[in-house]
């Protein structure tokens, strides 16, 4: 065992103090000395070399060389000097970028065992988001919370949620129709309302309701506490424990405004649920019926909710500890929904509104398989194989994901002779996985036509797009088929064109996009 001398704690403590007080330049200095003592102790007995990378600065290695915005492309760009593996050092911490989708596989889902641990993230702890489903490790906690969640969106559930995908794309296009300004709140609404239905029973009032406002807003607040590089207390975790009044503590006021916001989107829905069923089945127990309580909520009382059909099988025999997976089960897939299915979706009409000739082929099969005297349903999906391909190049033209969430190797690992340290922080580079030239020639061009309407391609595109091994999306058959009720809905009734200037010209709206998360 390896042991760490004194002189390192004591810097590291040093560090901590300077940092609250704002000590800048002494700062500097003892990161400096505490990082050499540091490397004179870590061990030289490396068997096997790290993947190759870019060169890094002495101490903070690549720390500065990872940039905020867009990182995939960087990290695409390394990958034609490099490699398909990629190694970075940021401090402490190893990064291992894996850029086609065999390293992923091979790793991520070959080696899921020990692949499928999270990197921790203090401020994501901080904030709240640690105990949803997508930031868990691996463990009985993120078991519990999965089982929950998928005994709900497997395969037999689907045609049960066909009925509400297929109502909220159609209220979409009305309100779309009505007033096409807003079509952006419109979207997002009409999406929260499908994943309000199927997991809480609720039917959203409009985009005023405080169910949903609430969690879009936590869900802003989740990709801020978790972009990577944000926040020093990630790198410096002991800053965690610094009394609140100090003057550079603002970290831990901002965590704790995400934490209360966080826990009002996850129990205000839940408790809202619960409550019904409460209701629902006293009154039945005294020979009521329950026809209209609630009121207007009462709407798709029959249709299938998680919540309702968790709390079913409990049957009132329910500890703390499993509601609390409850609650954060239901959330997770609130949470993940929301951010993934509208990106989808904002692409896919920017993706007509620059290519009218891809649109109106997608109509055209419509037109000719469905009809004009009705809309397209999700049975008509496999009769559909153009539409199909739009969606598959939808997800990977501009995947709403170009990073998936980092896993977290659990032991030392070699993979092509090459040493992955144990914890290393493994990316899987979606980006560039889906935009390799030699696996999709010309990959910024919009071309459905390159799958040939062939299913076993377009898979190709999903199972990259929804997460790799134990940590893969659990709701992608729900998610491809809402975004198959809507985009077929909309096809079907709009003609997506940009908005003119003064002039009369089309203005194009810009292709620009923040980072994702795979949940």
């Amino acid at each position: 065992m390896i042991k760490v001398p004194a002189a390192v704690v004591v810097c590291t403590v040093a560090l901590v103090v300077c940092y609250a007080y704002q000590s800048g330049p002494l700062v500097a200095i003892l990161v400096c000395v505490s990082a050499h003592l540091a490397t004179q102790v870590i061990s030289a007995a490396r068997t096997k070399p790290y993947p190759p990378g870019p060169r890094g600065w002495p101490v903070l290695g690549n720390l500065l060389q990872i940039p905020q915005d867009s990182p995939w492309l960087t990290y695409s760009a390394w990958a034609d000097t490099y490699g398909e593996v990629v190694h970075l050092k940021a401090l402490s911490d190893h990064l291992v970028i894996l850029n086609t989708a065999q390293a992923a596989k091979d790793l991520l889902d070959g080696r899921s065992t020990i692949y499928s641990d999270r990197p921790g993230s203090v401020m994501t702890e901080l904030s709240g988001f640690g105990i949803e489903m997508p930031m868990l490790s691996y463990n009985d906690q993120w078991r519990r919370q999965r089982k929950i969640f998928v005994q709900s969106f497997n395969s037999g559930m689907m045609p049960g949620y066909h009925r509400i995908q297929e109502h909220e794309a159609r209220k979409l296009v009305q309100g779309i129709l009505r007033r096409p300004e807003t079509l952006v709140s419109q979207t997002k609404t009409r999406i929260a309302a499908i994943i309000m239905r199927v997991t809480y029973g609720y039917t959203v009032k409009g985009e005023d309701d405080p169910m949903i406002t609430v969690p879009f807003a936590a869900m802003e607040n989740f990709g801020t506490a978790t972009e990577p590089g944000t926040w020093i207390v990630d790198f410096i975790p002991q800053l965690q424990y610094l009394p609140r009044w100090v003057p550079r503590a603002s970290f831990l006021r901002i965590a704790e405004e995400y934490r209360q916001l966080e826990h009002k989107a996850s129990w205000s829905p839940y408790l809202w649920c619960k409550e019904k069923v409460v209701c629902i089945a006293f009154l039945a127990t005294h020979g009521i019926d329950a026809d209209g309580v609630h009121g207007a909520q009462q709407e798709g009382s029959e249709e299938p909710c998680l919540v309702a059909s968790a709390l079913s099988q409990f049957e009132g025999d329910m500890n703390n500890e499993d509601e609390a997976a409850l609650v954060w089960a239901a959330s997770s897939g609130l949470g993940g929904g929301l951010d993934t299915n509208m990106s989808t979706i904002f692409t896919f009409l920017l993706a007509m509104m620059r290519n009218p000739h891809i649109q109106a082929k997608a109509q055209a099969e419509i037109y000719e398989v469905v009809g004009t005297e009705c809309l397209p349903s999700i049975t008509d999906r496999p009769s559909l194989p153009y539409v199909r391909s739009v969606i598959a190049e939808v997800f990977r033209w501009y995947p709403a994901t170009p990073l998936g969430l980092p896993h977290a190797v659990r032991q030392d690992d070699v993979y092509k002779n090459y040493l992955l340290p144990k914890s290393s922080i493994v990316i899987p580079n979606v980006w560039r996985m889906l935009h390799d030239p030699c696996v999709y020639p010309q990959p910024d061009e919009f071309r459905p036509e390159r799958f040939e309407n062939s299913d076993s391609e377009m898979r190709k595109v999903t199972d990259l797009v929804f997460g790799f091994g134990r940590r893969s999306c659990p709701g992608s058959q729900f998610a491809e088929s809402s975004i198959f009720a809507i985009v077929a809905t909309i096809l079907a009734t709009c003609n997506i064109v940009p908005k003119l200037d003064e002039q009369g010209q089309p203005i194009v709206p810009p292709m620009e996009y923040t980072n994702g998360v795979i949940v």
